[in-house]
């Protein structure tokens, strides 16, 4: 396996993204676009990057300077946790909320009160652990 976050995990990942039911088909209906980064708390930039246009993972890479709509932040036995058992919506409040997942960059409130957009990012923890 990859090492979490590295450009041939966020390549996996990208795969598994767009190949999960309720993930991109419903971020297209939508026509959601983001640059996400992914990466440790402590850690000054983000190691892993997801773009995604019209709800299509359109590529996972390595971070490098891109400008980010959202930024998520975890602990990595945080992360691989939520991987193995991915979280439910409130799982997520309560890491949130406990600071267990930051938002770097990104609107977490705004997000979670849009069920159009709370659906599909836990369905992202479901992507992650089959990457």
């Amino acid at each position: 396996m990859a090492d979490l976050f590295s450009p041939e995990w966020m390549a996996s990942f990208q795969n598994v993204w767009n190949s999960e039911p309720g993930l991109s088909e419903d971020l297209a209906k939508i026509g959601f676009n983001s640059t996400i980064g992914y990466g440790f708390i402590g850690d000054d930039k983000p190691l892993g990057v997801l773009v995604v246009e019209n709800g299509k993972a359109t590529a996972g890479t390595a971070y490098d300077g891109q400008t980010l709509n959202g930024d998520l932040r975890a602990a990595k036995g945080d992360w691989e946790k939520w991987m193995s058992k991915p979280p439910g919506m409130m799982g997520l409040g309560m890491a949130y909320t406990s600071r267990k997942l930051q938002f770097k960059v990104g609107d977490y409130g705004a997000m979670v009160k849009d069920p159009r957009m709370a659906g599909p990012f836990v369905k992202s923890f479901g992507a992650m652990g089959k990457a």
